[in-house]
């Protein structure tokens, strides 16, 4: 009470002297400016945003079953590229299909998937996330099940590309779940997130293990489209993002998904008024005007210092433009690298473990590679899944620990130290050794960056950044096959492992340039220059 007294009495005498002076002293605005300052964060301190209240709920049961839906949509993902490595072999007896016919199979997948991963980015930011997500779970679910009965092969290209496109809305879900987890716990649980894709990919190996030489590959087609038509059942209860409410101005939405959330995690909602963290920005900035205002005017270049913060909310600048402004560009470019070098080492990994594995990498004196059996194991490809979960493990523990930037560097660099001594001939023992070390890098470098890459954009374009970027690793994934694994056909096994080499070593290095890093710190509606948002793991 007579803090409170002072302070009125004090912008009493204030706005007197302002009544009473045409002109002022440096030293009286800036305590006047001071004061006001103060009076305004007194009013300020009864608003909250959504981060707020996430801190306050904690995490629950409400994300808990945020994270149950997400996950489903996750391994329905992991089950669609995985039943790759089976159909394949399967259908190229079946319908007597070429080796190009048979890549193709798995090359429409990932043009769908280049295409999709943009398209439901843009939808989800613009319309937001549930339908962003329901349109990519209706096209997965029904291009899927409809596969299982392709009369021919024209029919399977075209409905495999739109299971592709469909499951180019992974991002989409990822971005949302991250939306509900309160900062300080959030790395931790988008690594439980991850794990949900090995959890789909194991899962794949052992329905193929059972279901191929019994029933066919039209039946895996049908059980692995099983999960994304879960998502259909229980889409009427999924909720909208309050983040991206609140961006668009929908507040009492917001609040009404942020009562539930306390509710059923057994918490309560700090006291106050909802708010958007780019209220707080533009509220702060209109205030760093009026003080500017109050200097004499030899002062006023110390305006063009300030952080100036862009709504991007309100641009008529296209979301996919916003990605290459000033502010976005260079973590934009960087990230596409990131993408591109671990989807390219991901795939090319998993191929060069059968390749280099199986014994048919051994080259005739005539140049070109001995033929072997062409039928999958299926034991093999089950166990090796497993080699995942030391990744998921090591990312659990790092990255909050080290960071975002620090834990994918050092995993790229250990890749690199692991693949090279592939680079000549190696015993096989020594071989499955170095390709399951250099696999557990890549599963941590990829599950990391996709926790990196939605902290790094604003509400506004998150989902389109993350989407693009993805978009980016698919093509690396389409080329991967063409490249590397054909290198290894062709007899050239140490210009393949040089080619991923100098991939790994590059995402490496592009890790290393990001201008900030996002461990513990509170997700953006809007953008601020590096300067102001660069915050380094000590």
């Amino acid at each position: 009470m007579f803090a409170d007294c002072l302070l009125h009495s004090t912008c009493l005498s204030k706005s007197k002297h302002i009544r009473d002076s045409s002109t002022f002293s440096p030293a009286s605005s800036l305590i006047s400016s001071a004061i006001l300052l103060l009076f305004k964060m007194g009013d300020e301190s009864r608003s909250y945003t959504v981060d707020d209240a996430l801190a306050s709920v904690g995490f629950g049961k409400f994300q808990m079953l945020v994270l149950a839906y997400a996950g489903m949509g996750w391994i329905s993902e992991a089950m669609e590229m995985m039943l790759l490595s089976f159909v394949g072999p399967a259908l190229q007896s079946a319908w007597n299909l070429s080796s190009h016919e048979q890549s193709m199979i798995t090359s429409v997948v990932f043009a769908g998937m280049l295409v999709g991963a943009y398209s439901w980015g843009v939808v989800a930011d613009k319309h937001g996330r549930r339908k962003g997500f329901l349109i990519t779970a209706m096209v997965t679910s029904v291009a899927g099940m409809l596969s299982a009965l392709a009369p021919n092969y024209a029919c399977l290209i075209i409905l495999r590309c739109l299971v592709g496109i469909g499951l180019g809305g992974g991002p989409v879900l990822s971005s949302w779940f991250l939306e509900f987890i309160p900062a300080p716990s959030r790395g931790t649980w988008m690594v439980v997130f991850s794990a949900f894709w090995t959890i789909g990919t194991v899962f794949e190996a052992s329905v193929a293990w059972f279901v191929m030489p019994t029933l066919g590959w039209r039946w895996l087609l049908a059980f692995s489209s099983l999960p994304s038509s879960l998502l259909l059942v229980f889409y009427r209860v999924v909720p909208e993002s309050p983040r991206y409410l609140c961006l668009k101005g929908r507040t009492s939405e917001a609040l009404r998904i942020l009562e539930k959330v306390a509710k059923i995690n057994g918490k309560s909602l700090p006291s106050g008024i909802l708010v958007s963290d780019n209220e707080i920005e533009l509220n702060v900035k209109s205030m760093e005007s009026e003080d500017a205002r109050l200097l004499p005017q030899s002062n006023k270049h110390t305006d063009d210092e300030k952080p100036e913060v862009i709504d991007h909310s309100k641009s008529n600048v296209s979301t996919f433009a916003m990605l290459f402004s000033p502010e976005l560009i260079k973590p934009t470019l960087l990230l596409w690298v990131v993408f591109f070098g671990n989807a390219f080492s991901y795939y090319g990994l998993v191929l060069l473990t059968t390749e280099l594995h199986n014994g048919a990498n051994n080259c005739g004196q005539n140049g070109s590679q001995s033929q072997g059996s062409e039928e999958v194991s299926y034991k093999d490809v089950f166990i090796t899944s497993f080699a995942e979960f030391p990744g998921l493990i090591i990312s659990a523990f790092t990255i909050d620990k080290l960071g975002r930037k620090r834990s994918m560097s050092t995993m790229f660099f250990l890749c690199c130290i692991f693949l090279l001594p592939l680079t000549f001939q190696q015993p096989q023992a020594l071989t499955t050794f170095l390709l399951f070390m250099a696999r557990i890098c890549i599963t941590t470098t990829f599950t990391v960056v996709y926790i990196f890459a939605p902290e790094i954009y604003p509400t506004s374009v998150r989902t389109t950044g993350v989407g693009v970027g993805s978009s980016v690793g698919r093509i690396g994934g389409m080329l991967c096959p063409l490249v590397a694994v054909g290198l290894i056909h062709g007899c050239h096994q140490t210009a393949a492992i040089l080619l991923f080499e100098f991939v790994i070593f590059s995402s490496g290095v592009c890790v290393m340039l990001f201008p900030f890093e996002t461990s513990g710190r509170e997700l953006t509606d809007s953008t601020v220059p590096e300067t102001a948002t660069t915050l380094e793991v000590g």
